[in-house]
């Protein structure tokens, strides 16, 4: 199935062609499919630019049809201030057995989605199946994202919301609370309640620590998920080295997540993480063990999520006649 042409598809039509429960369902095929051994080799590539950065990354995943996918986004903080979007990106999806350029489409909308149902993913596999009690770290739009997605997997009562800014935070609170239907509290004490939570995500774009070894309770289920270059920490290291570390890409969070900035403290090397995502969905090793035990789910966001995520658009773009066709060898 093809266009004839490259198809172009913008955030609006990206919105409208999965569900978040499609999303968690092609984003644990894109694990498992890289357990089994049937994805292609992935890419990362980190450029600083003049006050943002741009994150280059690509993978291809053999399903039905091969497809190979490259992303890329930048972020610029400053553009908040010229009235901008923080984030623009696209994804280019290729005919990964004949190199077809088969789309070009938003990747903002994408990118939101996939990496909270990585979490939904994740939680599913290594959170306590009884998790009613979620601290989410971040209240934005990936914090609105992450908790939409888990609230589908877990059975969440109580929420706690830990941001910047205290309106930001109230106003999260409220408007989650009322669309899922749970009680969601704003907090400015972390560590308190942090040690009340079953599932604690941490989705900033923070520098120094956030969470510590100190803060955890036993049997807690920790998403990082800010750390996605060098320069992002969320998670004390001591926490990071005392915790089953279970990470998306082994590669690349040895590069870029919170196991980097263990391995260059020195206090972990990469054998000491206890494995991949995918090896879990595809049922090469347990998840959670204990009721005890502390399992950190370093998420850095693979372009495996990426193009599951975009074919899946593509191929319902396609049947539905969504988009616009551009020929780029006229």
């Amino acid at each position: 199935m093809h266009s004839k042409g490259t198809l172009l598809l913008n955030r609006t039509e990206i919105s409208s062609l999965l569900t978040p429960d499609e999303y968690i369902q092609a984003v644990e095929g894109a694990f498992q499919a890289h357990g089994n051994a049937r994805s292609l080799s992935t890419g990362l590539l980190h450029i600083d630019s003049h006050g943002g950065e741009f994150h280059i990354k690509s993978s291809g995943l053999a399903l039905d049809r091969t497809y190979v996918g490259v992303k890329c986004n930048g972020a610029f903080w400053q553009n908040r201030e010229r009235g901008l979007p923080y984030v623009h990106g696209g994804i280019l999806l290729f005919d990964g057995e004949n190199g077809i350029p088969l789309a070009f489409m938003d990747s903002v909308e994408i990118t939101i989605q996939r990496t909270a149902a990585a979490t939904a993913v994740a939680a599913k596999y290594l959170a306590r199946p009884d998790s009613r009690v979620v601290t989410i770290c971040g209240t934005g739009t990936q914090g609105r994202a992450q908790l939409r997605f888990l609230k589908r997997v877990l059975p969440i009562e109580r929420v706690y919301a830990f941001g910047r800014g205290e309106e930001s935070v109230g106003r999260y609170a409220a408007e989650m609370a009322a669309e899922l239907m749970v009680e969601v509290t704003p907090i400015s004490n972390l560590a308190e309640v942090a040690r009340q939570s079953d599932v604690i995500v941490t989705c900033t774009p923070s520098r120094e620590p956030l969470l510590g070894a100190a803060d955890v309770s036993p049997g807690t289920f920790v998403a990082a998920v800010g750390s996605d270059n060098p320069y992002k920490q969320e998670l004390q290291l001591e926490l990071v080295a005392s915790s089953t570390l279970v990470a998306d890409i082994l590669e690349q969070c040895a590069r870029v997540g919170e196991l980097h900035h263990a391995l260059e403290a020195g206090i972990m090397d990469t054998k000491d993480a206890y494995g991949e995502l995918g090896e879990i969905v595809a049922g090469k090793k347990p998840g959670r063990t204990s009721e005890s035990e502390i399992i950190v789910f370093d998420s850095t966001g693979t372009a495996l999520q990426d193009v599951a995520a975009a074919a899946i658009a593509y191929e319902r773009a396609v049947t539905a006649g969504r988009g616009s066709v551009f020929d780029l060898q006229a």
